[in-house]
């Protein structure tokens, strides 16, 4: 059982006038806080600036929304709604400057206001004492920074600070306070004057360092009008129009690959006679195939994509240009676009263009990861991601093509259109809305197999199986059909991953204690087209009233071997309650334990793979198992 979150305070209506008034009544208190949760930059001046766009901004939320509704305080001293939502704004804005980033972004403009040109603005100076307050709280983190200021300044309780760092996105708001209890100033010391962003000393600039900034603004300025002109002349130059970056190099292979009438075609029927069956056998298709002017925008656009394409790719799917001339899979108009599908071996590459041509509606470029692919993960793409639907375009065995909701295992599925080339009718996004109350799968039916695939939000839909690591099949039959359902909301956790199969294990059956039925522990794991980044869920799905009910997820584990090829076994456990209202310790094991066992706060062993132990409420019990062999396992978490 998991511990009780640190759930954010209720809500209470309150406007964006009350939000203002909260503003402009308290601005100098939500300045400092802003000032003492930032981190550490170069120049106490910045900071100083960032801390009054943090609290300007802090209104910007309430604005949008129209009437939001924004936190009920805690504390009776706390009585306005508008200050306690403003408050977390700047918290939650603080804690974001003060988050490590893991990919590069460009270094963005400073803010339009507020600003001040030509003069340097400080907080008076202050002592001893706050010098090494100021050292403290550089060398904390930025929750505990937030944590030390909301219980010093503020006078929050710890409940209520914790509430408050969760509401901002703290993972760990309990570390957050502990660090925050190492720091040996006083709270007192958080109203000096050298933490008042409001009352400033003015101070000029380094002026030596301004002439020569000018002067390496003059040089790159004018660097920038030839180069901008040398672009715009006609003929080989960028033109305003134009989709497509400007040109890096001459290489003669980069060209090529950049010529239409290089690109390769496959014919209608090459797939009968092919030793492969794959992507790579994929007739060519579309009402769109000879345009080559749409062809050689698609080609320049994927070599050189310019700053009003959309891009986006795969987790470890390489973006770069491609690597000779690709082969063309699609051509057409789907919908309200113009789509070009390509493959290169390695990638499906999908470029979309308003079907009027207009540049100034942009473009659309999308990279998939395939490589490797077989006749089980080649059966369909998607084509186009509009707001009536996803359309698949589907392989050239596949006979018919059919809808089934995962979460309704005993519907019939229903018939899918699809186009004399292939293109499906639209289907609903399955993760479309907040709820589960339905999963949408595509059922591709070939010469010899059913298989089921679905979207994950990526153009290669992810194929769904059932059965042991190292030998998953299609999902066939009321048992398995029930299992995906219980499941089938998990999915949610692996869009946009790079997924390319979801295999659902069912790995022991279990009787309950107290007569409780028998209860299903099955492992899901989702593999990637990279090979690394997989997950693992392990489920523990007791007797429900309905066949639909979400299991509950016993652990969770990503890049680990468990339920895979490697590592074809898995244990887990649960705190179950029984109907009755007593307490136990379930664990499963897959076939190669043993005996498992479980230490900490509940002690109990059992021989064979299943293991039942009455517990108490709120316990967090550690188990162990060891497989015939005589190694010792843990388990998954």
């Amino acid at each position: 059982m998991r511990p009780p979150s640190e759930l954010p305070p209720a809500v209470a209506p309150a406007d964006a006038e009350q939000a203002e008034a909260a503003l402009v009544e308290h601005y100098p208190r939500l300045v400092r806080i802003g000032y003492l949760l930032l981190p550490p930059s170069p120049s106490r001046a910045r900071r100083v600036f960032a801390a009054h766009a943090l609290a300007q901004r802090s209104l910007q939320a309430a604005r949008r929304a129209g009437a939001a509704a924004v936190p009920r305080p805690r504390r009776a001293d706390d009585a306005d709604p508008g200050y306690a939502h403003v408050r977390r704004q700047v918290l939650r804005r603080a804690l974001a400057a003060g988050r490590p980033r893991f990919r590069p972004r460009r270094t963005p403009l400073p803010p339009a206001l507020p600003w001040a040109w030509g003069l340097r603005l400080l907080p008076h100076p202050g002592g001893a004492g706050e010098l090494a307050l100021e050292r403290e709280l550089a060398a904390l983190t930025a929750p505990a920074r937030a944590a030390f200021v909301l219980r010093g300044l503020e006078g929050l309780p710890d409940g209520e600070v914790r509430r408050e760092l969760a509401a901002s996105g703290v993972a760990d708001p309990h570390a957050a306070l502990t660090e925050a209890d190492g720091v040996r100033a006083g709270y007192a010391l958080l109203g000096s004057p050298e933490f008042d962003p409001c009352s400033l000393q003015a101070r000029p600039p380094d002026l030596p360092a301004r002439r020569r900034r000018a002067r390496t603004a003059l040089a790159a300025g004018a660097a920038l009008l030839v180069c901008g002109a040398l672009f715009a002349l006609p003929g080989d130059g960028w033109g305003h129009a134009a989709r497509s970056a400007p040109l890096y190099a001459r290489n003669p292979a980069a060209e090529a690959a950049l010529d239409p009438g290089a690109l390769r075609r496959v014919p209608a029927g090459y797939w009968l006679r092919s030793a492969r069956t794959d992507f790579t056998v994929w007739p060519t298709r579309g009402d769109r195939t000879q345009d080559t002017r749409l062809l050689r925008r698609a080609l320049e656009v994927w070599a050189r994509p310019g700053a009003g394409v959309r891009t986006s790719a795969t987790p470890g799917t390489p973006t770069g240009p491609p690597m000779g001339a690709p082969q063309l899979l699609y051509a057409g108009e789907v919908g309200d676009s113009a789509v070009v599908l390509f493959h290169d071996g390695l990638r499906v590459v999908r470029y979309a263009e308003p079907r009027n041509a207009d540049p100034a509606l942009g473009a659309a470029l999308d990279f998939a990861r395939v490589d490797g692919a077989d006749e089980a993960s080649s059966g369909a793409l998607v084509v186009a991601r509009t707001g009536d639907g996803v359309r698949y375009l589907t392989a050239p065995w596949v006979r018919g093509v059919r809808v089934r909701d995962l979460r309704a295992p005993d519907r019939a599925p229903r018939p899918l259109d699809r186009s004399p080339d292939g293109v499906t009718g639209p289907l609903a996004d399955p993760a479309a809305g907040s709820g589960c109350r339905s999963w949408a799968a595509v059922e591709l039916t070939g010469d010899s197999s059913v298989r089921l695939v679905t979207d994950l939000g990526e153009l290669a839909p992810a194929r769904l199986t059932s059965g042991a690591p190292g030998s998953p099949h299609d999902v066939t039959g009321r048992a398995e059909r029930e299992s995906w359902a219980r499941t089938a909301c998990l999915l949610r956790e692996v869009r946009s991953h790079g997924v390319r199969s979801v295999n659902s294990w069912t790995y022991a059956r279990q009787a309950l204690p107290e007569d409780g039925g028998t209860a299903r522990w099955l492992c899901t794991r989702a593999e990637t087209w990279r090979g690394s980044g997989s997950r693992v869920v392990a489920q523990f799905q007791a007797p429900a009233a309905g066949p639909a009910a979400p299991g509950a997820v016993a652990a969770r584990a990503e890049d680990a071997p468990e339920c895979g090829a490697r590592a074809p076994r898995v244990l887990a456990g649960v705190l179950w309650q029984s109907p009755g209202g007593r307490w136990y310790v379930l664990a499963a094991g897959s076939a190669q334990f043993a005996s498992l066992s479980t230490s900490g706060g509940v002690t109990g062993a059992a021989r064979g793979r299943l293991l039942a132990v009455p517990a108490a409420e709120g316990i967090r019990p550690r188990l162990h198992g060891r497989l015939k062999d005589g190694s010792r396992v843990d388990a998954l978490h």
